[in-house]
């Protein structure tokens, strides 16, 4: 990993979750036969907002792995978040893949397969309800997630867009719980 990164953006030490979510071997035809390299898929994220999703490829895997979470970090957005949910339910579609993302109450956990965990997990919500639909391709699907997580809006900015007080646009079971 390339210290730029680190001191630039993220500022001396401060911890990154990275995730290795797939790693595939890939072939290029040439005159003598096959050429095999692997393109790994990577997700980083701090666990307190912030996510970045990214693609690797070279001849050994941990090369692949290092240009992955390189992309990933330049790839970082900022995420709002509600809590330990999200602000709002999201359906985003990526090629065949769609997802489907909903708030959940406190306690509920992470209910998301393999590749939306990994991004709302690094991303640090902790408390949602989640379906892949369509394709299970994990590429499809990580960018389906990132691109919801892209959407999401607080809720202050909602409530503006939409004309009403903040108490109508949060979700109910967060005004029976006492706003916990």
């Amino acid at each position: 990993m390339s210290d730029r990164f680190n001191r630039d953006d993220y500022g001396e030490g401060e911890e990154l979750i990275e995730r290795v979510v797939h790693i595939g071997r890939v072939a290029k035809v040439v005159k003598g036969g096959r050429r095999f390299a692997f393109r790994v898929l990577v997700v980083v994220g701090d666990g307190k907002g912030r996510v970045g999703v990214g693609v690797g490829k070279a001849r050994e895997v941990p090369g692949a792995i290092r240009k992955g979470v390189e992309r990933a970090k330049k790839n970082m957005v900022t995420v709002p978040l509600f809590g330990r949910t999200l602000p709002h339910d999201v359906n985003v579609r990526y090629g065949a893949a769609k997802v489907m993302m909903k708030p959940a109450s406190p306690g509920t956990g992470v209910i998301a397969g393999g590749g939306v965990r990994a991004v709302v997990e690094a991303a640090g919500v902790r408390d949602i309800l989640s379906k892949s639909l369509g394709s299970d391709n994990v590429f499809n699907v990580v960018m389906a997630t990132f691109e919801g997580l892209k959407q999401m809006r607080n809720l202050e900015e909602v409530a503006r867009v939409r004309g009403k007080a903040l108490s109508d646009v949060v979700p109910a079971w967060r005004n029976a719980s006492n706003g916990e």
